[in-house]
């Protein structure tokens, strides 16, 4: 361990602009104020009333809402750390965290920056030279493959962006008719990302364990490994769930453990690194590891290593960009952790990011925001909260939520808990993927690998997540009611009695996903009667129902559901949400009349969501088949590809390439051919 460097050697910083957005500005703001130092954040015209804005202290503007303009603009936010006063600027994750220019930049402004030195960054930032470095520096690497003479001995490949990461410029081959367009789209992708279009390919492993090695270095030559990660559930390349430590070790013992520590060591101290890192690596079950790439910054999961640390990563960011040593001993890790990406989207419907108004963003039994909890609970991370907008400019994660427990078992099983139990409203989310996922006897067992959401695809392992929908349509139906009646203010048990000539039966209509569900119940003088009881339930009777909650007692067992309507809104249905112990479920109200102006011809192929059209892969005339892609959209960062729902004839294109569509604008129309068959 080196001296305690010369008073004079350290430049204190006073005030920081996070040159990001969301959870991970907020997140460096709390840092931030814990150690008495002012805060500057940046936003869009999308985030301008992002909960990040109103944390900070000041803020600037950065007119538009592409993030070309705006977060990836190094001049714009510089220019606006100068005007705020600020002297240092932290990069978040994610934007311009990475990139080497922009770091020069800000150190040639007279600014301190929160992050490895320009070199170390340009160095590692591209995965081609960083993996011939640690090829050099001993550690085991994949092979790069010439995508002309891949051959069908290397298949299955993967094709990867040089520059970034999350997933995006990324593409499995498992045929050689497929690599020119899997490069192409690859490129492409990554070019909209990165600003980097270059791409490479390796050999791809089916399954194995992602593991992280989180380093922390100063300028003074040391070099910390605080702890591994395990990231194998994965979605689309993203994490789902990450955890701390690493199960594997307990199953290949702790050689293992030693060997990564080591090799994400010297894998910082190859490049002079300065500041906090990881250094990625794919595992295999039985314990060898090769080298996939180095990120140059903060990562999504770091909350995991500081909770079984105890260590404030941020904070040592900034001591560290400040000239401080790391002092004392390394920390090492107790006790389990384990992080949850809540996420706008469907998993059943092919991981589609949704967006919408965020009605409820409520989790039981959360004991800190951003940062260490004082004991074993449960953390949340979150750049929104109700009210706030998912839009299409950005990526579509609601929250961070972090367990920390003694052990694995409780880690996972109290993290379930309180994701099954919260209030999400607003919005489709991968909340009940995440419920099973944690329990799941594989995950449970620390056995899950990378191949995990292959061979258990979302809809069979939610099937029996969330509330069944006619038992939440009942219970819907019992609260509006309950509404109805509290509004006619009829008095009477049960907020409304019932009367000796029976009424009629009240019937409601709801939806979940293509299903309709249509509901009849009446109160009479036997108690609830219900035109049709749930599957599986032989009796339901109310004991309480409000507006807000109905307590049911079915088949002897007594239960309470809390009950949220919410307002339909940017032209989408009214919904109502259903909260239980047993899970949740948010379903559409079904409207009495239909508008016929609302209903579209069949074939008709509309926008799942708002964005952008970057492709149209056909001309009106053309004959496609089931599932061939027709066009090509880009939103939240990601591109989705937009295929014929049937075999038939394009009879019209609607749209054009650069073009901005709403969520159910008209793309395209496909003309059947199995129905004019048919009709023949």
């Amino acid at each position: 361990m080196t001296n305690q460097p010369e008073i004079s050697s350290i430049t204190p910083i006073t005030s920081v602009l996070v040159a990001n957005r969301g959870e991970i500005a907020r997140r460096v703001f709390a840092a931030c104020r814990r150690r008495g130092i002012a805060t500057v954040a940046v936003f869009s015209d999308a985030d301008a009333h992002s909960p990040h804005v109103a944390d900070a202290d000041a803020a600037v503007h950065l007119p538009g809402n592409a993030p070309g303009e705006t977060y990836l603009r190094g001049d714009l936010i510089i220019e606006a750390a100068q005007r705020a006063g600020a002297d240092a600027i932290h990069p978040g994750y994610g934007f311009l965290s990475e990139n080497a220019d922009f770091a020069e930049q800000v150190r040639a402004a007279g600014l301190t920056w929160i992050g490895p030195d320009p070199d170390a960054i340009r160095l590692m930032g591209s995965k081609v030279e960083s993996k011939a470095r640690m090829a050099d520096a001993g550690v085991p690497v994949l092979n790069r493959l010439d995508p002309a003479e891949v051959t069908e001995e290397h298949l299955p490949v993967l094709v990867k962006a040089s520059s970034g990461g999350g997933g995006r410029g990324m593409r499995i081959v498992r045929s050689l008719t497929e690599i020119d367009d899997a490069v192409a789209s690859a490129s492409r992708e990554a070019a909209s990302a990165f600003g980097d279009p270059t791409v490479f390919v390796e050999r791809y492993l089916e399954s194995g364990h992602h593991v992280e090695v989180r380093v922390m270095a100063d300028a003074h030559g040391t070099v910390w490994a605080p702890g591994e990660r395990e990231c194998s559930l994965q979605r689309r390349h993203q994490k789902v769930i990450e955890e701390a430590p690493l199960p594997l070790v307990d199953r290949v013992g702790e050689q293992m453990r030693t060997a990564l520590l080591d090799a994400g060591r010297n894998a910082a101290a190859s490049v002079n690194y300065r500041g906090a890192g990881t250094v990625e690596f794919l595992a295999m079950p039985d314990g060898s590891f090769f080298f996939l790439e180095m990120n140059t910054r903060l990562r999504v999961e770091h909350p995991v290593t500081e909770c079984v640390t105890g260590t404030d990563l941020v904070a040592l960011q900034i001591e560290v960009a400040e000239g401080r040593q790391l002092t004392g001993d390394e920390p090492t890790p107790r006790g389990w952790s384990m992080e949850a990406r809540l996420y706008a989207e469907d998993p059943n419907d092919d991981w589609r990011p949704q967006t919408g108004t965020i009605a409820a963003l409520d989790l039981p039994g959360v004991t800190s925001h951003f940062e260490i909890p004082a004991h074993h609970g449960l953390r949340l991370d979150s750049g929104v909260e109700a009210g706030s907008v998912i839009g299409t400019h950005y990526d579509a994660m609601i929250a961070k939520v972090i367990s920390f427990a003694p052990t694995r078992a409780e880690a996972a099983r109290e993290l379930a808990s309180a994701l099954r139990r919260g209030r999400v409203h607003g919005l489709a989310t991968n909340r009940d993927l995440l419920v099973a996922s944690l329990l799941h006897p594989e995950m449970l067992a620390g056995t899950a690998d990378t191949s995990f959401y292959d061979r258990h695809d979302p809809t069979s392992l939610t099937a029996d997540a969330s509330l069944a929908p006619d038992l939440a349509a009942l219970i819907a139906s019992i609260a509006d009611g309950a509404r109805t009646r509290a509004q006619r203010q009829v008095p009477g048990p049960v907020g409304g009695g019932f009367r000796n000539v029976p009424s009629i039966f009240q019937r409601r209509g709801y939806a979940h996903g293509e299903q309709e569900l249509h509901v009849g119940h009446r109160l009479g003088h036997e108690g609830l009667e219900v035109e049709a009881l749930p599957a599986g339930v032989t009796s339901v009777d109310i004991i309480e129902a409000t507006a807000g909650s109905v307590v049911i007692d079915s088949d002897g067992v007594r239960r309470r559901f809390d009950v949220a309507p919410i307002p339909a809104g940017d032209g989408g249905d009214a919904a109502v949400a259903i909260d239980s112990p047993m899970g949740s479920l948010t379903l559409r109200v079904l409207p009495r009349f239909v508008d016929p102006a609302a209903q579209k011809p069949a074939g008709t192929l509309v926008a799942p969501m708002p964005g952008s059209i970057i492709g149209v892969a056909v001309q009106v005339g053309d004959e496609v088949t089931t599932g061939q892609p027709l066009l090509y959209l880009e939103a939240m960062k990601m591109e989705h590809e937009v295929a014929a729902p049937a075999s038939g004839t394009v009879v019209e294109i609607s749209v054009s390439v650069g073009q901005q569509v709403e969520q159910g604008a008209t793309l395209a129309v496909v003309e059947d051919q199995s129905r004019g068959e048919d009709e023949a």
